[in-house]
């Protein structure tokens, strides 16, 4: 096992990733910027070690000075945790350069995941069903990209080789604007991503989110976990997650499962990751793989029983695989929400300090957060302070613990989107489950024009 682990990360998930190691008897090293001295897992690890100011190109995404913490505290691996340098296929391998075990996949597995053109070649030509596309990125020729496009059928969406996180895409109905935006999102591309490498794909109208967590230990072993539904989204980001998904089927779920554990052993992928699919009309169609823990993976650990982020440790520590794929047993239903320190409305940030907190609890209820009463939220990063996970023996047990969850949480002296996640809750088509990803920004839309009305 690893004996003393760097944590690149904040918030949540770095205290997430300290519980585990300590589960293990792993020391932890905390690594923070200048405004967060105070967070909870910086006074819970065995050693911290500030690394720069608040911004985070100058702390969180400085390579060299996670790396010096990692030298002077004579730590053995780095967890990146999600986000920031996660999946960074340099820092990764200037990670392993350095002497030390990046907990994650080998850095040629994030650069290839990284890219998504390259991505779905690979998935391809693992099997992995993917949208009808151009199969590579896109020319200058104009002609040939008209030609794609009617072969593919409008409407169509360009996305960047290496974009992510709903950024770099745009969906083009008619042939006209075909060539126009083409050309907008590789400049945008290029700005954003330094790639301006771009792709064409069909653009499912009414899709799901529907996606399934792999671990993989390198060695030729690997196991899925089931698939979790993320469709409840703003502007491509998850708001709501849940596993399993309604209305996946066992059979389904152990095909596309199957498909994705093969895919794995193929690329030899180490360590725990997604595989993001759209779902519609019965099928899957990849999108791409995130190389990383992800946010929801809570709702999986619940049906599950299984700890990701101790696996993770494990695998890095070179250990193979200790669990088969017929150990793994669906149980119940869970759902997370991800509470955020954000007007419920308007959405804009709500830093500020926190006067009074109170988690909520009861059976089937989890908190993974942070924050305490006399912590003050910063406005240097992501608004997310903490997501609330229940479990249930079903879909409606567990939506209602959640109603019960909600009304019970209490964060004073912010704002947060308790109150958006108390509506998506009583919402009749959240409750009947299987709504796609444009369902939840409809109702938002619809919500604002109301409220417009009557004033």
């Amino acid at each position: 096992m690893l004996d003393k682990v760097v944590i690149a990360n904040r918030g949540e998930i770095a205290l997430r990733i300290l519980r585990a190691c300590h589960a293990l008897g792993i020391k932890t090293v905390a690594v923070h910027s200048t405004v967060d001295r105070n967070l909870k897992h910086v006074a819970m690890a065995d050693e911290s070690v500030c690394i720069g100011p608040a911004a985070s190109k100058d702390s969180y995404l400085n390579m060299p000075a996670i790396i010096a913490a990692a030298e002077v505290t004579d730590a053995q691996a780095i967890h990146p945790g999600y986000g920031f340098l996660s999946e960074n296929a340099d820092f990764a391998e200037r990670v392993e350069k350095s002497g030390f075990i990046f907990i994650g996949p080998r850095a040629d597995t994030i650069r290839m995941m990284g890219d998504k053109v390259e991505a779905i070649r690979a998935m391809k030509a693992a099997g992995v069903p993917c949208v009808p596309g151009s199969g590579g990125p896109l020319g200058d020729d104009a002609k040939e990209n008209v030609r794609i496009a009617r072969e593919i059928g409008y409407p169509v969406i360009i996305k960047a080789a290496g974009g992510g996180g709903g950024r770099g895409m745009r969906v083009v109905h008619t042939e006209a604007a075909l060539n126009a935006a083409i050309q907008t999102t590789q400049t945008e591309a290029k700005a954003a991503f330094g790639n301006e490498q771009v792709y064409m794909e069909k653009f499912l109208e009414n899709p799901r989110h529907v996606e399934i967590q792999v671990l993989a230990d390198g060695q030729g072993n690997a196991i899925h976990l089931g698939e979790r539904d993320c469709s409840m989204q703003r502007r491509h980001q998850k708001v709501v997650e849940e596993a399993p998904a309604p209305g996946i089927t066992p059979e389904q779920r152990a095909e596309i499962g199957k498909v994705c554990t093969e895919a794995c052993v193929r690329i030899g992928y180490r360590g725990a990751g997604t595989f993001e699919f759209l779902y519609e009309n019965g099928r899957f169609y990849f999108i791409e793989m995130n190389t990383r823990i992800q946010v929801e993976h809570p709702v999986t650990e619940l049906i599950t029983g299984i700890d990701l982020v101790k696996e993770q440790l494990m695998i890095a520590a070179g250990q193979k695989l200790s669990i088969k794929q017929s150990d793994i047993v669906l149980s119940g239903h869970a759902i997370e929400c991800r509470i955020n320190a954000e007007d419920p409305d308007s959405f804009l940030p709500s830093p500020g300090l926190i006067k009074h907190f109170h988690a909520a609890g009861g059976p089937g209820v989890r908190v993974d957060s942070h924050i305490y009463e006399g912590y003050r939220v910063p406005a240097n990063y992501d608004s997310m302070i903490g997501k609330l996970i229940v479990h249930g023996p079903d879909r409606a047990t567990a939506i209602a613990r959640m109603k019960v969850a909600l009304s019970e949480m209490v964060v004073d002296g912010i704002k947060t989107n308790i109150p958006l996640q108390q509506r998506i809750m009583a919402d009749v088509g959240f409750q009947t489950g299987g709504q796609n990803i444009h369902y939840l920004e409809k109702r938002l839309a619809e919500r604002k024009e109301k409220t417009l009305s009557i004033l």
